[in-house]
Formats: C-alpha cells, structure tokens, sequence
C-alpha cells in the first residue's frame, strides 16, 4: 500500500509546485516553499523507487542525500513565515532588521540539524509496507529541534496572518501538522506523517497564492485612486 502512497505523494507535490508557479505573480520570501516542495519531491520519489532500485550502495547514497537536502531546505519555512507576515501586511516584519535575523535563524537552523541529526547518521536498509527505504540506525526520541523551530514558526506566524488578514490556513494546516506529529495513528502504515506534511503544504501553498493577490489588489487599489 505504502508503495502506491508514495508514488502518489510524489506526484501530488509536482502538482503543487506547477499550481504555485502558475499561479506566481511576484516572487517574495514565501517563493522559498519551492525549495521544500523539491525537496519532498526528491524524498517521497526515492522511497517510492527504493524497490526497483534495490538494496545497495546506490540506494543508500540517495537516501543519505535525503537527510542532507532535508537539513538544508526544511528551514526556508521560516522565511516563507516572514513572507507570509510581509505579505499580510504586518509592519515590524518589513523591517530590515527582521529579515536579516530570518536569515540567521534560517543557517542557524541548518547547522543546529546537520549537527543533532545529519552528520555522521548511520543509515541500514528498512523494508516495511511494501517499500525499500535506508532509515537511521538510531531514530531519535522526538521530533528533531529544528523542525520543533521551524513548527513553532510556521504556527505563530499563522496566527498572526489569520488575525492581520482573516487567513486562517496556515495556522490550520500548522495544527494539523503537529497533531500529526504529536499523535499515534493506528494504522499499517510508514506514510502517515507524510501525508500531513502534504497537508501542510497544501495549506502553505494556498496562502502564497492568496496573500500574494490580495496584496497585488491592494497596490492596484491605491495606484488607481
């Protein structure tokens, strides 16, 4: 089942990637959800050919680059969160300042996971649901410290957009997510969490696309007055 799952994850990604791009009307700080989307797309597409692929020094090489792109992409989530305050219209979030420290959570968040988590992973093959995957010898307790971060940015953020702008997506798509972190779900099943995070950037997506028109309209709006 799984196989077929991730092969859907993979292709519901590119969807999203093309519906963004096609819908983009400026690119702002919240184009950064393009990196993640690539990223998901390399990860989902590679645990779902893991099984053609086979068991091997290939497969684990691009699996270990799972690990790696997922360090150094996953934290441009908070800069898609300053984007999305920007473009709400909050006004300490247009300050330099503020951007400048985005940018410093934003390395600061990839060296904090390369350390706790990339660096030196010792990968095994794992065959569950019908996939092929290599998976960390020793998976930690919890959830990473730089996607607790980045969670926690992702969901202030929301909060914020949908009080600025009555845009509550983010902030559901963010609670939806850790809920899906955070809870146990019975079922048979290695692509559950994956399909909350599609949730997620579903949810993110659809916030780039409607914050971004609604502050094109209002530039409109005062240029024509």
């Amino acid at each position: 089942m799984d196989l077929v799952l991730f092969f859907l994850l993979t292709a519901a990604y590119i969807g999203l990637i093309v519906w963004a791009f096609i819908r983009q009307e400026r690119w702002t700080l919240m184009a950064t959800v393009y990196l993640v989307l690539f990223g998901l797309v390399y990860d989902n597409g590679i645990i779902a050919l893991g099984k053609f692929v086979g068991e091997g020094p290939l497969l684990e090489n691009l699996n270990a680059l799972r690990f790696w792109i997922h360090a150094f992409l996953t934290p441009a989530l908070v800069l898609f969160s300053l984007g999305a305050l920007r473009a709400a219209g909050v006004r300490w979030a247009q300050k330099k300042g503020v951007l400048y420290g985005a940018i410093a959570a934003f390395i600061l968040l990839i060296i904090i996971e390369i350390w706790q988590v990339t660096w030196g992973t010792v990968l095994e093959p794992v065959r569950e649901y019908g996939v092929l995957k290599y998976s960390a010898v020793e998976e930690a307790s919890g959830p990473p410290l730089m996607i607790l971060l980045v969670s926690a940015a992702l969901l202030i953020a929301g909060a914020i957009v949908w009080k600025k702008a009555g845009w509550a997506w983010m902030f559901v798509g963010s609670v939806i997510m850790g809920i899906g972190s955070g809870v146990t779900i019975p079922v048979e099943s290695a692509a559950v969490t994956n399909i909350f995070e599609l949730i997620l950037l579903t949810s993110l997506v659809w916030t780039k696309i409607h914050l971004e028109n609604r502050r094109l309209t209002t530039e409109r709006g005062r240029e024509d007055e």
